[in-house]
């Protein structure tokens, strides 16, 4: 939340200009960048117009609630209206969305989608936004979560007349998806006045839903099975939902007709691909639509046959690797969800696969010949294997050669890190993926990040943590040789060495060996904390608590990073990689590692000088207080 105060507050600070510097500086604060231009002037006609609308319906002592941030993301609303329900006597919110739009028409192929004229790809239709923020706040605030009719939703577009906009009404509302145009304020006054009381302030209503204990993320494994087999559990938001939506429309136009168009969608880590690909495969599979989801991630594919598939042997098979369709028919299923697609790699071939399958077709035009809708789902910077080659532009390129439509839905809002923009902005700039240099932590309330002096401190932190029901889990860069797997019986050969304390390796393997889970569970199975994972059995997977152990491959020299590929054991660097490529790999993985925790990261080097500057970097407080 950038800014709260009464509604008389708000349309003073407004008219002298303070709101909005506050606006920029909070924001800074919270995110690590400066507002676009765009954001700052929607703040700026807007918000007076909100705060003349309370004042005028005699509102003014209503607590207004600025770009709230909705718990474990970070998604905004623009407003939340805090009072008393002038009926029930009871606290009362009023989720508000505002727009500056003049005009929107409905998308030719989903009222739930809509077009204006500034952006090239669909948007949400402001009635459906709204009603998913009002929907998204009741299942993740406690404060009302027992009491979901406390909560209304409303987008407000100031701008637009009924005619600019009529088609967005094609869309049913309800009491948490309402709109309102410029012609019709006075309903606008009058659906406020019916919601909030005029005779009471809100500031205790606002300070309840401020303290409302925020609900646990759904994890994306802990509903896999339902998602899949039995309901929609995920909610999606904004670009997530139009993602989705898309992506289903295609299916449609698909069945109706000879179609074929290729989606893909883009995000960096925890903006929410997954869980769309889960909720696709989940809606598609109820419809009786065929459909798989693939991998390249044999840790995740088999996560997912083991918990979505629980008992049930044709969801498991719905999980393949992106090598399962050398010898597919084209078009011989309606949609190929392609998760983790940045895991993409020149060639399905290997020295294993047999003559009659060696087609010389490049893998992306493998998933793009065997399904009507190819859907692909990616994070350029999460590619760490040299001969990954999994982006947008390869994937455009592709459908274009083939003479297919190419469709890109770009993901802003992460959930990830506890939904902390400034927090992936500080790893990218820390990691140098991102430009600026290295950045001062400043704590933002929304993730803890601290520096471990030792591999032992940070153990007993995370395992502190997981005697109070978190998860947790600690991974390493590939800077210690894996030994082969003991018997079974023998204990796990402690590779991961630092001075007086040594760890094993996660598996390697398909089977559970002395109490270890197998590779693919390492990062869901609780048994796993006992050993190190490595980036290829960490990435698509999250957990709580985070503990990252940078080795001797990236180390802090003087005013920069120096990679030294002598000190990477991944097999998968060979001679003739470039020195280049290995640097941008090495980054890559600990942008991964540094981004698998939902509420904190402890992070240690064990390279002194590398370990100084992340202390520089971190300032040491205590852990109680927020963002630590």
């Amino acid at each position: 939340m950038l800014f709260r105060a009464s509604a008389k507050t708000v349309a003073v600070k407004a008219l002298d200009g303070s709101l909005f510097l506050h606006h920029t500086d909070q924001f800074v604060r919270m995110h690590g960048y400066r507002p676009g231009a765009s954001e700052v002037r929607s703040w700026e006609r807007s918000i007076p117009v909100m705060a003349a609308a309370l004042n005028d319906a005699g509102l003014g002592d209503v607590e207004v609630l600025l770009e709230y941030t909705l718990p474990l993301n970070s998604k905004r609303a623009d407003v939340v209206l805090a009072g008393v329900h002038p009926v029930t006597g009871e606290p009362s919110y009023v989720v508000v969305e505002l727009k500056q739009w003049s005009q929107a028409t409905p998308d030719e192929d989903d009222p739930a989608l809509c077009r204006i004229d500034t952006y090239a790809h669909p948007v949400l239709n402001p009635i459906e936004q709204v009603r998913r923020y009002c929907e998204y706040l009741v299942n993740f605030n406690g404060a009302v979560a027992e009491h979901p009719g406390r909560v209304s939703g409303v987008a407000f577009l100031h701008n637009a007349t009924d005619f600019g906009v009529s088609g967005l009404r094609e869309l049913e509302t309800d009491d948490r998806g309402q709109l309102f145009t410029g012609d019709r304020r006075g309903e606008f006054l009058d659906h406020l006045r019916a919601r909030l009381s005029d005779k009471h302030p809100g500031v205790r209503a606002a300070d309840e839903l401020q303290a409302g204990k925020t609900g646990p993320s759904k994890q994306l494994m802990a509903v896999a099975a339902q998602e899949v087999r039995q309901r929609e559990q995920f909610l999606l938001l904004d670009e997530q939902q139009v993602a989705y939506r898309m992506v289903l429309n295609a299916v449609r136009k698909a069945k109706q007709s000879d179609h074929k168009e290729v989606v893909v969608v883009t995000g960096g880590p925890g903006t929410g691909k997954s869980v769309i690909a889960l909720s696709l495969l989940g809606e598609l599979y109820r419809q009786g639509i065929p459909a798989l989801h693939a991998t390249g991630s044999q840790s995740f594919t088999k996560t997912m046959r083991k918990v979505a598939g629980t008992r049930k042997r044709e969801v498991q098979e719905l999980f393949k690797y992106f090598n399962s369709f050398m010898t597919a028919q084209e078009n011989s299923l309606d949609v190929l969800i392609c998760d983790e697609a940045h895991r993409i790699r020149e060639t399905s071939a290997n020295r294993y696969t047999p003559a009659a399958h060696r087609t010389g077709k490049r893998q992306i035009d493998e998933l793009i010949n065997a399904a009507r809708v190819p859907v692909f789902l990616l994070d350029e910077h999460q590619v760490v294997r040299p001969g990954e080659m999994g982006t947008v532009d390869e994937i455009k390129a592709a459908a274009e050669a083939n003479g297919f439509g190419c469709h890109v839905v770009p993901l802003e809002s992460q959930f990830r890190c506890g939904g902390s923009d400034a927090y992936l902005r500080w790893v990218q700039r820390l990691l140098g993926l991102e430009p600026g240099g290295p950045v001062v932590w400043e704590p933002d309330d929304r993730m803890r990040l601290s520096v471990a002096d030792s591999p032992q401190e940070m153990e007993a932190f995370l395992d502190a943590r997981r005697a109070r029901n978190y998860s947790a889990r600690m991974s390493a860069g590939y800077c210690w040789r894996w030994s082969p797997e003991p018997k079974p019986g023998e204990p796990l050969p402690a590779d991961v060495v630092i001075g007086g304390w040594a760890r094993p390796w996660n598996l390697r393997g398909d089977r559970s060996v002395s109490g270890a889970p197998p590779a693919a569970l390492w990062a869901t199975d609780p048994a796993g904390f006992g050993q190190i994972g490595c980036v290829y059995t960490a990435q698509g997977f999250e957990y709580d608590w985070s503990g990252v152990i940078i080795g001797p491959d990236l180390v802090w020299r003087g005013d920069r990073w120096v990679t030294d590929r002598t000190a990477s054991k991944d097999p998968v660097f060979k001679k003739s990689t470039p020195d280049a490529d290995v640097d941008r790999l090495i980054r890559n993985t600990y942008k991964v590692l540094l981004t698998r925790g939902m509420i904190g990261t402890i992070v240690h080097s064990t390279d002194p000088e590398t370990q100084d500057k992340l202390r520089e970097l971190v300032a040491e407080c205590r852990e109680e207080e927020s963002g630590c």
